[in-house]
């Protein structure tokens, strides 16, 4: 009788290797004779391979801690001063100092390099610079129409049309921009000398959580 051999290939011992991970256990002189080739240096033995690799992962765990951890400090920071300009707003005795109160808060508490307020009716006692008054049928607001339906802030830099009614001569100051809409009553926007200031994608909750305290202070001075 002739015996015959089986030679196994490397991805034959690789897949056995795969559905037994305990078997460098039962020899664990091998885990240190083995070596594995490293792209940015010498070989090493695979005990030290997996220290490595387990220092990696520390690393990597470490920098999302720190990540998020920043997050939720900017966070808190925004749920405060979001509850302060709520406060700041339900305190005012007008209209007009209402709106002059969530722009001040915008400008010094939310970096707000350049703010501008579109309201679809005239508020007595308020004729500021940074205000428009423009009605809501106006084909003036045609590029608005989507974001006002909507009722979703926009972030990034703003398409050309906007960004020359909101800004006038100073468009080219503004590199991006929050637009807010103002439930029924116009929309807000802050621009941002800086380009990666507002950014699409970024979180709005807390935009229009300010969208909606405006609003509902606003409500409180309509006729009954």
């Amino acid at each position: 009788m002739t015996a015959t051999t089986e030679t196994l290939g490397a991805h034959e011992v690789a897949a056995w290797l795969r559905r037994q991970p305990k078997f460098l256990q039962q020899f664990p002189d091998l885990a240190l004779t083995l070596v594995v080739p490293r792209e940015d240096g010498p070989a090493a033995s695979l005990a030290s391979y997996q220290l490595e690799v387990l220092r990696d992962k520390n690393r990597e765990l470490s920098k999302r801690l720190r990540d998020l951890y920043a997050v939720s400090q900017e966070n808190e920071r925004l749920a405060v001063r979001t509850h302060q300009l709520t406060l700041a707003l339900m305190r005012q005795a007008d209209p007009a100092a209402t709106v002059r109160a969530l722009v001040a808060t915008l400008v010094e508490d939310f970096s707000g390099d350049l703010v501008r307020v579109v309201l679809f009716a005239p508020v007595p006692g308020l004729a500021e610079d940074w205000l428009q008054v423009i009605a809501r049928d106006d084909g003036l607001l045609q590029p608005f129409v989507d974001c006002l339906k909507d009722g979703e802030p926009l972030c990034g830099r703003l398409h050309p049309d906007k960004q020359a009614l909101l800004y006038g001569p100073r468009v080219d100051e503004v590199q991006s921009s929050a637009l807010l809409p103002l439930p029924g009553l116009g929309l807000v926007a802050v621009g941002s000398r800086d380009a990666n200031r507002f950014y699409p994608g970024m979180g709005t909750l807390f935009l229009r959580m300010m969208g909606e305290a405006f609003a509902i202070a606003m409500r409180r001075f309509e006729p009954d």
